[in-house]
């Protein structure tokens, strides 16, 4: 699977820039909901293409989730340090904690427990805060591959994929922070196989995996910590669910590819480009469909006037009209004689 995640065949490159946009909405979202976001995938897609601002801590946490991934691309060839890791965490949870001050900062004691979602029972109780500072800075030097996993064996070889599985779950085990944890290892998970040159791994949403198999998540932490912290359990969970990753990933492009043929052979309008044939092509399904110039932006990879153009080009073919909302915000929506524009609109020969 190493190879597999370095390969840069299996994405068109015209549609990276999209896919990626959309993978790191589909990860910020999962990656909420595992820790109790209660909202669904439409609703956050929309409030993130639209650039809404969030109505409650639900879309805050989807929010933070969303900017804290692009902040991990920004961060792959930083060394890890204590302080990143609470970088990481104050982005996680900002605006999100019952005590903002917790943001951004290590546990200051003992009273912090992990239970059992479903049953409330206390399945693992971390570290003493007074060791925090001394395991933290072993964590820091195992991630940035400044010290062997084992005494024994100093020249071992730890594949990637094991090495950012372990440094997941010593999140977790450790349990640094008040709140965030979670989201905060598998953030370190993204950033060390993408360290290592997994750029694939920016296409695929763990965390959606995860979502759906979350007693298998839990017991593979508990698996792990009832049999001497042997990793093999939450190791091969790590495997099972980036190569379930990966599958969906495949099947997705597939299907995405599969469109954009189709839209080719029998949907081709004159004068319209493809990302302009592609919302025609929404707007032949969904005729209820609204845009934003931010929303375009965001969903292509655009900067704001090329956006721009393209929506204006189709309101002057008849295809979109809009509307405004608001003094400054422009709603563009599929035109009254969007039919007409379309027959309009197709070769002749």
């Amino acid at each position: 699977m190493g190879g597999i995640l370095r390969a840069d065949s299996l994405i068109p490159a015209a549609d990276k820039n999209r896919y990626l946009v959309g993978s790191i909405m589909e990860e910020a979202i999962a990656s909420s909901q595992l820790e109790g976001a209660a909202t669904t995938r439409e609703v956050a897609k929309d409030m993130l293409r639209k650039k809404r601002k969030p109505r409650n801590q639900s879309e805050q946490m989807i929010v933070n989730n969303y900017q804290t991934i692009q902040f991990i691309l920004e961060q792959k060839d930083q060394l890890l340090t204590p302080a990143l890791l609470c970088q990481i965490q104050a982005r996680m949870t900002q605006g999100t904690l019952d005590a903002p001050g917790q943001e951004g900062r290590f546990r200051l004691n003992d009273e912090v427990r992990v239970t059992d979602f479903t049953t409330g029972e206390v399945v693992h109780i971390p570290p003493d805060q007074q060791h925090l500072s001394r395991l933290l800075d072993w964590f820091c030097a195992f991630a940035n591959e400044e010290i062997p996993a084992r005494v024994d064996a100093p020249g071992a070889f730890i594949h990637p994929i094991i090495r950012a599985s372990m440094l997941h779950f010593f999140i977790g085990y450790i349990h640094p922070f008040a709140d965030g944890n979670g989201r905060t290892a598998r953030a370190v998970f993204y950033w060390y196989l993408l360290r290592k040159g997994y750029w694939l791994l920016e296409y695929m949403s763990i965390s959606r995996i995860i979502h759906k198999s979350m007693t298998q998540y839990a017991k593979a932490y508990l698996h792990t910590e009832n049999d001497d912290n042997d990793l093999t359990y939450f190791i091969n969970y790590q495997v099972k669910t980036l190569d379930l990753a990966f599958t969906s990933l495949q099947q997705y492009i597939a299907r995405k590819v599969a469109e954009k043929k189709q839209l080719r052979s029998f949907r081709q309008l004159d004068g319209l480009n493809e990302r302009q044939m592609t919302l025609v092509h929404e707007l032949m399904n969904d005729p209820d469909a609204i845009w934003t110039i931010r929303e375009v932006q965001t969903k292509f990879g655009l900067v704001y006037e090329t956006a721009r153009t393209d929506l204006m080009h189709l309101e002057q073919l008849g295809l979109l009209t809009k509307r405004r909302e608001g003094k400054l915000r422009l709603l563009y929506m599929r035109a009254e004689g969007f039919d007409e524009a379309i027959t309009r609109l197709r070769p002749t020969n």
